[in-house]
């Protein structure tokens, strides 16, 4: 497992100690005195990125008392023609490692892209705020040398199937209740930090990236008559923790690393200059088939309230084997905060509650400590607004910029939604294709040993 004090830094040189990191970061993980360089401290750190967010103390250019430019891309895992300022709290990317890969010709590259990546990549390049631009960024892909250019939506379609028979199942033998979604990385540092004992509330499934890198080296790989082992799986994410959440141990289900390096969205954007792809004028292309297919229920998880209402939209019907009446359910579509709702299933009353921000969940998480929680089912997000307002997400000078991104990259990803033929995961056809052929039925053996993991203590660990 890759060291947290290798992924998140603040450069002593650069920080001039207004401590705004602090004031965002979830933990209280930033640690130094107003006007003097800050630390993070690894043991309370969940790699959120919110500090590299707002972070706004940056090189100069006229200061020759600081180290070269050049040492410091390369110690932040930065390409040499990144003309962007060089801020104080960075996270090391992989942009290096990968342009390497791509260029070799004995490996076959795989790649899948996160919802919130395709409502921000395109302001890299000079597009309004919330810029849906999944055909270029597909087509960017390409030209960079991927192999099969695929779709973390589909991963999220199929983390639905076993995360809604899971819930489903929990609230039948009632067990384990309430159950927390498992998805969002940077939450479930946080529950094996700081709530060891409460581990068995998560949800046992991996998160939409770890189940798309599982399936494209087993299933995929079948299908395209191609040795794993020669496989590279990259994931384009707009969060700076799944680049540690790919290098967990338990990971690699598939016989070898599930996903083997991811970039940021900032990453991707800046592999697409490095090349001199125009962006602006490719072409909109498709997601490779049948592993790029995906409903409007997975393209809504990357905004706060998505995975909650991608799940009501199959478990409403595995609970009650009839039709949804409806399928926007806006009443769980939230803010920062903590929202709560009550779903008519039935005869079942299902209690659910979506909690968005870090900070908002202890108070939760307390409750079901002390016995007095009633909610079966509870989305966290890290990032306040989702994985649309992630650490790896398009940087900010100032903070009104940031406010109006995130409410344009939200509108934009419901707008997806409602356009798309298909919104409930377990209607998509592929998806059920791959049962059929492959994982037999949710939570059965296969899709168990594939799909699921298991979560550890990690108090104390860096």
């Amino acid at each position: 497992m890759v060291s947290r004090n290798y992924l998140m830094n603040i450069d002593c040189e650069l920080c001039t100690g207004c401590r705004r990191c602090a004031e965002v970061c979830p933990l209280n993980a930033i640690e130094g005195e107003q006007d003097a360089p800050q630390f993070i401290n690894s043991e309370r750190c969940v790699l959120c990125g919110q500090c590299v967010q707002i972070c706004s103390a940056y090189a100069s250019a006229f200061d020759e008392s600081l180290t070269p430019r050049a040492i410091k891309l390369r110690e932040r895992g930065m390409l040499e023609t990144v003309k962007e300022p060089l801020f104080a709290a960075y996270n090391v990317g992989h942009a290096l490692q990968v342009k390497e890969a791509l260029a070799s010709s004995e490996l076959y590259k795989v790649v899948q892209c996160a919802p919130a990546v395709r409502v921000s990549l395109a302001e890299e390049f000079g597009f309004p705020y919330g810029s849906l631009t999944p055909g270029k960024m597909a087509a960017a892909l390409r030209r960079l040398g991927f192999d099969r250019v695929y779709d973390t939506n589909f991963g999220a379609d199929l983390t639905i199937m076993e995360e809604g028979n899971e819930l489903v199942k929990r609230i039948t033998e009632g067990k384990d209740l309430p159950m927390f979604t498992s998805c969002c990385p940077a939450w479930v540092n946080y529950a094996e930090q700081e709530y060891p004992e409460l581990l068995h509330h998560l949800s046992s499934c991996k998160s939409p990236q770890q189940m798309s890198g599982v399936i494209f080296k087993t299933y995929g790989a079948k299908i395209d008559t191609m040795d794993p082992a020669k496989i590279l799986s990259a994931a384009i994410m707009p969060c700076t923790c799944k680049q540690f959440e790919c290098t967990r141990e338990e990971m690699a289900d598939s016989g070898y690393r599930d996903v083997d390096v991811v970039l940021t969205t900032r990453e991707l954007a800046q592999l697409i200059k490095d090349k001199g792809i125009d962006f602006a004028n490719l072409p909109d292309e498709a997601f490779d088939l049948p592993l790029g297919n995906y409903s409007g229920a997975g393209a809504i998880f990357g905004t706060t309230g998505g995975v909650m209402e991608a799940a009501l939209r199959t478990c409403y019907e595995l609970i009650t084997k009839e039709k949804a009446p409806r399928i926007e359910l806006n009443f769980v579509r939230s803010g920062e905060g903590i929202k709560t709702a009550m779903v008519r299933a039935g005869e079942l009353e299902l209690r659910v509650a979506v909690v968005s921000g870090l900070k908002n969940a202890a108070k939760i998480l307390e409750d079901v400590k002390a016995g007095r929680c009633q909610y079966h089912f509870i989305e966290v997000m890290t990032c306040p607004g989702g994985c649309i307002n992630g650490g790896g997400q398009p940087k900010f000078l100032l903070p009104e910029y940031r406010e109006e991104a995130v409410r344009s990259r939200k509108a934009s990803i419901y707008e997806h939604d409602s356009r798309l033929k298909i919104r409930k995961s377990h209607e998509n056809p592929d998806i059920q294709k791959l049962y059929e052929e492959f994982l037999g039925e949710p939570l059965g053996h296969q899709s168990h040993h594939l799909l699921h993991t298991e979560y550890v203590a990690r108090k104390g660990q860096n």
